[in-house]
């Protein structure tokens, strides 16, 4: 399939979390479409994480966009050139205060390809042991919840987690916990 031709670019808004940039393209059938929206994100870790018990760790926050109380898996933003790996450990350890002894990489899914650049990478992670209390940033209010399999499974089967990139990562890990 053919690519749309970025013809000019235009930021409107840029800023630490978010940037917004209009473009101008060029369709494959030739029509000019010059006012198509890009949001520019920082790309992301989730991170399936599982206790040496083998119970998986949630995280449970207030989103303000949605004015809703979530139920997560822990993750977080990547921070400038840092690699997937080490910040899915650091947001682990920041929110949740576990250590893990294996890290793989299960997933890269884009959250919104239509309108957004960003990439979320998913991690696999087992034999997690609390070493650490929590280091919240500074806006971060959260509690950590850990769930068995069943439990997440059921969630998901209810509706129960708002999150659509966090379903995703979970149905991703649950795939990894029937290999375990």
């Amino acid at each position: 399939m053919e690519k749309w031709q970025k013809l000019a670019s235009k930021y409107l808004v840029k800023e630490k979390w978010a940037t917004l940039r209009v473009d101008e393209v060029k369709l494959p059938d030739g029509i000019i479409k010059d006012d198509y929206y890009v949001l520019e994100y920082p790309n992301w870790v989730n991170a399936i994480a599982l206790t040496e018990a083998g119970k998986i760790i949630m995280v449970r926050q207030y989103r303000h966009a949605a004015d809703i109380v979530s139920l997560e898996v822990p993750g977080g933003v990547i921070d400038g050139d840092e690699a997937p790996e080490f910040a899915v450990k650091r947001e682990l350890l920041e929110e949740t205060g576990y250590s893990f002894k294996t890290c793989k990489l299960i997933a890269e899914l884009y959250p919104n390809p239509a309108t957004s650049n960003n990439r979320t990478f998913t991690y696999f992670l087992t034999g997690g042991i609390k070493t650490h209390e929590q280091h919240l940033d500074e806006h971060e209010i959260l509690n950590v919840e850990e769930y068995t399999v069943e439990e997440v499974r059921q969630l998901i089967k209810e509706n129960k987690i708002a999150q659509a990139l966090h379903v995703a990562a979970l149905l991703y890990g649950l795939a990894e916990v029937e290999k375990l």
